[in-house]
């Protein structure tokens, strides 16, 4: 039902895709998977009518298209779920459903009744009448997956729609899947989660560099052969090193300095250490509700649980984005010394960072380029000299992180916003990094991060414990938990229910703890 013959698309001189072919048959789950840069996302918008082709040809029922638009692409039949949501924040759930299709005269009770039956279809629980810039990312993702569900579009695109839900909804979502499957949808799924790829897809392409890969019936394949073909080398289950077998292929790989690369050098963290956090019945409304729990230096500190927990709300208080209740808001202490912070700036200078969840919304400057956004970084910490700015230091900084975390794309001279999501996360982290912090907290710091990139990161939370900062780690990705945390703290209706010791946690006792 849709075929690009040879499609490459130019940027500056360097191409994001060459002369890939990719095919999409009617009642087909055809998986897309790559490195971050790979061209997964340019193929796809180019599809979904965001951009076009420089070269090659795109056609529907064996007839070519040009789409000089998404709305012409919607025309078309053609919808897609974008990993960055496209929805407006200043209007509610139920117009973001009818957008585009309003009609000449709203009777706005009707609107919100068709909005909530098209939730409870999907298994979705989101109030239409909520504004959309407040709900968190995950609710914002199911809002745009229903979207484009009432399209009634023959073709989807999925771009990275379960990075933001639990186990639970992303269960929904493959129902709902494989019901759009059964009605003769076809649909493109995007993923760096090789498992969900395996599980659901018919058939999976992979690029690696711009270029097609292979084409190959998902029943032929497992994840680490994927992972050969994404990457060109192998990569350890483990999320703390890689091995690269295959460097030829891949010569100019960046290779991460050797804090960041040798695992084996994280010494052991000593018997007695400094508590550089204590939280204590902190509660905000009903969303946090008396949460309590610490944090020592040289550790790292998952939390885990369902969406709605507290998890990002109570991080949000800790570095002064949201204040806790005035009266009986409980306490929180920096290495014993009372803290109320007003603004993050005062969070900031006491040496807190948090690594936000909503990177396209709150992590970086759009407008200037990975280098700045790092620098800029580096400037706002205590030691920045916010007075001088430097090329020299600025390309230093940069440089150092670029490497480390293996950021990429087609020049550094572009505004981040034509990176792909993957590196975009990665700057995001680093900037954070940069500022050398006594207290980290990550909130979802591998969303939308590749396969090969994910130990690279893993590595570096590492590394902080080692260097004894105070780590906390907010995920949804119960094996990430598990891979990097020395204890596991569960969430659940905005207070902590559990503490499990890395050595006892398994996934069923967490999941079971979120959830009863």
């Amino acid at each position: 039902m849709l075929r690009i013959v040879r499609g490459s698309k130019v940027y500056g001189g360097v191409h994001a895709i060459r002369e890939v072919d990719f095919d999409l048959r009617a009642g087909e789950i055809h998986a897309l998977l790559g490195e971050n840069g790979a061209g997964k996302s340019t193929l796809c918008k180019a599809i979904a009518g965001a951009i076009t082709l420089t070269s090659g040809e795109y056609l529907i029922d064996g007839k070519s298209v040009a789409f000089a638009s998404p709305g012409d692409a919607l025309k078309g039949g053609v919808a897609m779920v974008y990993q960055e949501t496209s929805l407006v924040p200043s209007m509610t759930v139920a117009q973001n459903l009818q957008l585009g299709h309003e009609k000449f005269y709203t009777v706005f009770r009707r609107l919100n009744i068709s909005a909530q039956q098209s939730q409870q279809s999907l298994n979705f629980h989101v109030d239409p009448l909520a504004l959309v810039e407040t709900l968190g990312t995950a609710k914002r993702q199911m809002v745009e997956i229903a979207r484009a569900a009432r399209y009634n579009a023959r073709v989807i695109v999925f771009d990275e729609p379960t990075a933001s839900l639990t186990p639970e909804e992303i269960q929904h979502l493959f129902h709902l899947l494989q019901r759009l499957r059964e009605s003769g949808v076809g649909i493109i799924f995007i993923s760096h989660a090789l498992e969900e790829a395996l599980r659901i897809a018919d058939r999976i392409t992979v690029l690696r560099d711009g270029r097609l890969i292979a084409t190959r019936a998902a029943a032929e394949l497992d994840r680490a052969q994927l992972v050969r073909m994404m990457v060109g080398r192998e990569v350890s289950r483990s999320h703390y090193a890689t091995v690269e077998t295959a460097a030829a292929e891949s010569p100019a790989a960046p290779v991460p300095p050797p804090a960041l690369a040798e695992p084996a050098a994280i010494a052991a963290a000593p018997a007695r250490r400094e508590k550089v956090l204590s939280v204590e019945n902190v509660t905000m409304g009903g969303v946090v509700k008396n949460m309590s729990f610490s944090v020592h230096a040289g550790e790292v500190v998952g939390m885990a649980g369902l969406i709605g927990a507290g998890r990002t709300e109570v991080a949000h208080i800790i570095c002064g984005a949201r204040k806790r209740n005035f009266i009986r808001g409980g306490m929180i202490y920096l290495r014993g010394r009372p803290v109320r912070y007003r603004v993050p700036r005062q969070a900031i200078n006491d040496g807190i960072v948090y690594i936000t969840e909503d990177r396209k919304q709150d992590g970086f400057f759009e407008t200037m380029t990975a280098d700045d956004n790092i620098y800029l970084g580096h400037l706002a910490s205590r030691t920045g000299r916010r007075w001088l700015f430097s090329k020299a230091e600025r390309k230093r900084i940069a440089d150092h992180w670029v490497q480390a975390l293996g950021i990429s794309a087609l020049k550094r001279s572009l505004n981040i916003i034509e990176y792909s999501g993957g590196n975009q996360q990665k700057v995001v982290v680093a900037k954070s990094l940069a500022q050398d912090p006594l207290l980290v907290i990550f909130d979802e710091p591998t969303r939308g991060v590749d396969v090969g990139t994910i130990p690279q990161i893993h590595a570096a939370i590492r590394d902080l414990a080692r260097q004894g900062k105070a780590v906390i780690v907010i995920s949804s990705y119960l094996p990430e938990i598990l891979a990097i945390s020395d204890r596991i703290l569960v969430a659940r209706g905005g207070r902590i229910v559990e503490e499990i010791p890395a050595a006892e946690a398994t996934e069923d006792k967490i999941m079971y703890a979120a959830i009863h």
